[in-house]
């Protein structure tokens, strides 16, 4: 059995090793470890040892462990290889990891890299570069395991032991035509119980989940969730099958996109480097954008506050309860926008969807504003004694919990019909406009009930 990750003692160990040029205990103890946790021990290695100690790992796990390094610390490796070894590690990798290799290196390693990759597997990742960024052909892999129709299960599974072990994933064969058309799938579970005599497409499921090259690679990921998928055919416009996602792709995008939606929802850049590894201006500059337009947005409130100066004068009581009243509605907004995002990153709800959200978001914000607004009612007048303060500030409540989630389960959708991130419609933006909208209400209620 494989422990997960390395613990304090085994990391000092391993850097014991290395510095005592043990390198055969070093050695053996990373023939012990998962590629992921090798590669965890690498990244935090001296840049001038990590490709020192990568040329000594086996080359049964090397392409593995290459596969699961950042992309700087890729760099680093391949800063320090022959042209020989460079051919050798591309030959290694899966097409998907070698795409996804190439994509993050600089222009003049790419010419590098692609001049020293086997010409067969070259003109795969070319054809694979030139599909959109997060589209579905530019994750698959083209290393799967095909059959034809006509085989018998006996062929099937010599075919599978001849060829299976350069396959990415054998757990489940597409079945296609001579002319590459998707036809079936059949699972290795089904050929093993099946009778050898037995032709595959009796046998085959006919009916296929499957993607477009050009299916964003969240809706992939949707799929293979909805169906419980290990791998997903990819076809072109032809119906030709021309790749797979796999289940470790799958995983690795769901990561990549929570990631992406959560920096957006804190209003800032996403950034696709490591916290500690990226430089503290690349941080800043990509926060500071999102903070100076909410600074200034902020500002909207303060205009707000100056033009109702009257208010504040004939009745002071009402400044005291501005910061619950907009934080009220701040957080009234981010829940509900929170729960649109997540429900339409996960396909339960669409644009078409619109109607019913706003009459669910009404009906909860009924309920809760009456709450809220009854709570704050009994607190006022109990204990400041102002019964209009507390009609005040019950009716401005019950406002905002109304406006703020209409706000928070709208703007979402409508951002999504516009092709722009709903995440971005998050927190920060809707508390902003919400903050700006509760102080416009609550000053025309004092205002109107005040006479002022």
């Amino acid at each position: 059995m494989i422990d997960t990750r390395y613990n304090e003692s085994e990391i000092k160990q391993l850097e014991y090793y290395l510095e005592q040029r043990d390198f055969k205990s070093l050695i053996a103890a990373l023939r012990e470890e998962h590629e992921v946790d090798v590669a965890d021990f690498m990244e935090i290695l001296p840049d001038d040892k990590t490709a020192f100690v990568f040329r000594m790992l086996p080359k049964e796990m090397s392409a593995d462990v290459f596969a699961n390094l950042e992309p700087e610390t890729q760099q680093r490796v391949v800063e320090s290889f022959s042209d020989a070894e460079t051919t050798s590690m591309l030959n290694d990798l899966f097409i998907d990891d070698a795409v996804d290799f190439i994509e993050e290196m600089p222009a003049n390693m790419v010419n590098r890299l692609l001049r020293l990759t086997p010409p067969e597997k070259r003109k795969i990742i070319n054809r694979y570069l030139q599909y959109p960024e997060d589209s579905a052909g530019s994750i698959m892999t083209s290393e799967y395991t095909r059959l034809k129709k006509d085989m018998t299960v006996a062929d099937a599974i010599a075919h599978l032991r001849e060829f299976g072990e350069d396959r990415e994933t054998i757990y489940t064969c597409y079945v296609t035509d001579d002319f590459r058309i998707l036809e079936g799938v059949i699972s290795v579970r089904s050929l093993l119980l099946s009778n050898d005599a037995e032709v595959i497409s009796d046998i085959m499921q006919k009916e296929i989940i499957f993607a477009t090259t050009d299916m964003d690679q969240e809706e992939v990921v949707q799929k293979m969730h909805r169906y419980d998928l290990l791998s997903l055919p990819v076809v072109d416009r032809e119906n030709r099958l021309v790749g797979i996602v796999t289940v470790d792709d799958a995983v690795d995008i769901i990561q990549e996109e929570a990631t992406e939606d959560f920096e957006k929802m804190a209003a800032m850049s996403p950034s696709e480097r490591p916290y500690l590894k990226t430089p503290a201006w690349i941080l800043g500059r990509k926060r500071i954008v999102w903070l100076l337009f909410l600074m200034l947005s902020g500002m909207l409130n303060g205009l707000i506050l100056q033009s109702n100066e009257a208010a504040f004068i004939a009745y002071p009581l009402l400044v005291s309860f501005i910061p619950m009243l907009t934080d009220t509605g701040g957080n009234v907004g981010s829940q509900t926008s929170t729960l649109m995002i997540r429900g339409m990153t996960l396909g339960e709800i669409k644009f078409s969807d619109i109607f019913k959200v706003i009459r669910k978001e009404t009906a909860t914000s009924l309920m809760m504003g009456l709450i809220l607004a009854g709570i704050n009612f009994l607190r006022v007048f109990l204990l400041d004694g102002s019964l209009i303060a507390a009609i005040i500030l019950s009716l401005s409540m019950m406002v905002t919990v109304f406006i703020a989630a209409f706000i928070g389960g709208v703007l979402p959708l409508v951002a999504s019909k516009l092709k722009v991130d709903p995440a971005i419609m998050a927190a920060p933006l809707i508390t902003t406009i919400v903050d700006a909208i509760s102080l416009f209400i609550y000053f025309g209620i004092a205002r109107a009930l005040l006479l002022i």
